[in-house]
């Protein structure tokens, strides 16, 4: 059988409408990582790789990531471990892409996919920012800044697990994965919440604890903690993402339990 050709694969492992698929698509995918996968994804159904052996693959780069910001800050050293933190997570995205242009073009999605998938999402933004929580410290060791790295990987991880139990709240149910009104169960029964929700998320504050977005911030943090020789950019970065992951814990469980997911 003759090996297929980059449009075969592209065609079959982004049918019509991914890009646009809402809350599952990351706005750096539609902007350009579906542009490149493409052609990563090729090179890696000639080599052979099954779609489970990237997302070990992207769990490894995402935890690899938040060690790599761990390792050193302040000076030429951090930013040069930033910059391989910010290309680690880059990696990671890629392979977020590529494990399921793989498995969609293959035909062999599979719920342990699926599994692996959500797994390594928590895994690569706790290790990010509990690297963070290093990094602002300055060592290994307690002092304030690591505790509030561990304290927003707490709250990334509770955020993704109060997403992820809406799923299997209505399969211990009987329900379906979704409700039946789509997008509108999304939205709380209260017209304020809804307000508060809708303003909330016009900020997009909550992209700050996000994999893709802290690995660029945490370089740019870098950036000037070098210019000005302290780690005054990384700790106001370190307290900036605690805030937030801690304030969206409590909205987006309260916006749950307020709209019509859970019915």
């Amino acid at each position: 059988m003759s090996a297929p050709s980059l449009a075969e694969v592209k065609a079959g492992g982004q049918p019509p409408g991914l890009k646009n698929r809402r809350n599952e698509e990351h706005w750096a995918g539609r902007l350009y990582m579906r542009d490149i996968s493409p052609l990563f994804t090729w090179v890696f159904v000639r080599i052979g790789f099954s779609p489970n052996q990237l997302t070990y693959m992207m769990i490894a780069s995402g935890v690899l990531g938040g060690a790599a910001v761990a390792v050193s800050a302040g000076g030429t050293t951090g930013l040069v471990w930033a910059i391989v933190g910010a290309v680690l997570i880059q990696a990671y995205l890629l392979l977020d892409c590529s494990d399921g242009e793989v498995a969609r073009f293959r035909k062999r999605t599979s719920v342990t996919g699926v599994y692996l998938d959500r797994i390594g999402h928590y895994m690569s933004e706790v290790a990010l920012l509990a690297g963070l929580g290093v990094r602002a410290q300055g060592a290994w060791e307690n002092g304030g800044y690591v505790e509030l790295g561990l304290l927003a990987a707490l709250g990334a991880a509770l955020i993704k697990a109060e997403t992820d139990n809406v799923v299997v709240a209505r399969a211990k149910s009987g329900l379906t994965a979704d409700p039946a009104t789509g997008d509108r169960a999304l939205r709380p029964e209260s017209t304020g919440l809804a307000l508060a929700r809708e303003a909330v998320s016009l900020l997009k504050l909550h992209r700050i604890i996000g994999a893709v977005e802290l690995s660029l911030l945490i370089l740019a943090a870098a950036v000037v903690d070098k210019v000005t020789d302290t780690l005054a950019a990384t700790r106001v970065l370190a307290v900036a993402v605690a805030i937030v992951a801690v304030v969206q814990t409590g909205l987006h469980f309260v916006s749950i339990v307020a709209s019509r997911r859970l019915k």
